[in-house]
């Protein structure tokens, strides 16, 4: 049995170290702080027990005490206890303390460093700590000492003279009077400051002022945050690149279901904003009898699930046979199992899609698709002479959301009229009323319409990437 302080680093989950994530998919117990991104506390296994121990000013879940008895008890009944802490373990997060509490109970532990705020919130906000003819020296301080002392540790006439630059984590309580007591030992008001509150996250905000109007810059500024003092600060102007992305500051909302739902996301977040996923879909495999497929022309696929369940291992039978897909996820999906898609239409919608088809008058065609799909496709392939079988592979089944996270984005998209039709569905009082549209396509815009809400902006074309496209238009 072993007990891991694990690093979780600054926030941003790119930011967690490959060790620490394997140990954190793999924990028997996991104590985590209130500054570990939930994305990394869900990496858990849903077996793995948890132990909240969050701390905020004047509100502490546990007691360091009661984290230290935690972890022993924990380290004595399993395998692999995880204490997943924001930052590193070893600077300013107490994980020493906890170490010699398990050193002295015999049980054994290991450090996971992580990437520190210290440094990682200053370069997130185009700040470099150390730079070449004007910072060579970095010097890292408690921003928020022991209140029950009765004289601070802070040698502070030491700090207003050390060249350089003076990083002070945690303390934007203390933001006033720590700036003061530097002014007061020598450094000048002058002096370039900077405070950075949710550093590497969607929410990153970052003030510049010297160092005598850095409080008042910064009312209003809430933890967790830093404070940077030193000449470096003024870099943030010309380096600031984190909070320039397109969609910085921005909420957005994925629907789709949660299988498909991490690409876009994936790519939203990649352009600032900050993503809500909340599926109001999830996608349920339909029984059904694998059918001959060399019996027909024409197979016709429409989505990425419907080629994942039709066609999930040989695929020579599709020999000789014509095979269309409507989207790119389709002929994506498709292309992965070493198949071209013969018959791909302009636009991803079944009308495009008859066109592209041309005549059909005699061939048999098979359409693997969602159960309760429009019969669009279907019915024109008959009405040109085709004989259809209509295939439905699987079924969208409706998921629980909360209205409080969708209401208040700056933008909800849309998939598919699927997700459009559930959210209302659990939503229910309200619906989607005030809420801010993004349609992949004109058929989940029409069902948008007929609940009462005009998109804000429409994909064109109509897939994710043409989404993607929309948002930035909407938001950027």
């Amino acid at each position: 049995m072993t007990v891991y302080l694990v690093g979780a680093g600054p926030g941003d989950p790119g930011l967690l170290t490959v060790r620490g994530r394997e140990l954190v998919e793999s924990a028997d117990a996991l104590v985590y702080d209130r500054l570990a991104d939930p994305r990394i506390v869900a990496l858990a296994p849903p077996s793995a027990e948890m132990v909240y121990a969050g701390k905020r000013p004047g509100d502490h879940a546990m007691t360091q005490e009661a984290i230290n008895a935690r972890l022993l008890e924990l380290g004595g009944r399993h395998e692999r206890v995880v204490r997943l802490k924001g930052g590193d373990p070893f600077i300013f997060g107490r994980g020493g303390e906890e170490a010699l509490a398990l050193a002295g109970a015999g049980i054994p532990f290991e450090v996971v460093p992580g990437i520190s705020s210290a440094y990682a919130v200053p370069a997130y906000a185009g700040i470099p700590v150390t730079q070449r003819g004007s910072a060579a020296q970095v010097t890292f301080v408690t921003g928020h000492e022991d209140p029950s002392k009765p004289d601070s540790d802070l040698d502070w006439a030491s700090l207003a003279a050390t060249p350089g630059t003076l990083v002070f984590l945690m303390g934007v309580g203390a933001l006033a009077a720590n700036a003061a007591r530097l002014i007061e030992h020598g450094m000048p008001p002058d002096t370039p400051a900077a405070v950075i509150s949710n550093g590497t996250r969607p929410a990153q905000r970052t003030v510049v002022a010297p160092l005598a109007g850095i409080a008042r810059a910064a009312e209003g500024m809430r933890p967790p945050a830093i404070t940077l003092v030193g000449a470096v600060a003024a870099l943030h102007e010309q380096l600031a690149w984190y909070e320039r992305r397109p969609l910085h500051g921005k909420r957005v909302v994925v629907t789709r279901a949660r299988a498909q739902a991490s690409g876009l996301a994936a790519r939203l977040e990649a352009l600032g904003a900050e993503v809500v996923q909340a599926p109001a879909i999830r996608i349920e495999p339909l029984p059904f009898a694998p059918p001959d497929l060399a019996a027909y022309d024409i197979v016709v696929v429409t989505s990425g699930n419907g080629v994942d369940l039709l066609l999930p291992g040989d695929v020579r039978a599709l020999h000789g046979t014509r095979v269309a897909a409507i989207g790119p996820a389709t002929v994506a999906a498709l292309r992965a199992r070493g198949i071209v898609a013969d018959v791909v239409p302009p636009e991803a919608v079944s009308e495009s899609l008859l066109a592209a088809l041309g005549d059909v008058g005699g061939r048999r065609v098979l359409v693997a698709t969602a159960e309760g799909a429009r019969e669009v496709l279907p019915d024109g392939l008959r009405e040109r002479g085709a004989r259809v079988d209509v295939l439905p592979l699987y079924r969208t089944v409706p998921e629980p959301v909360s209205a409080d996270a969708v209401r208040g984005a700056d933008l909800v998209t849309f998939t598919s009229s699927s997700t459009v039709t559930n959210l209302v569905a659990a939503l229910r009082d309200g619906g989607l009323d005030g809420l801010a549209a993004a349609s992949i396509g004109p058929v989940t815009s029409a069902t948008l319409r007929e609940c009462g809400v005009e998109p804000l902006v429409e994909a064109d074309p109509h897939d994710v990437e043409g989404l993607l496209d929309a948002v930035l238009r909407a938001l950027a």
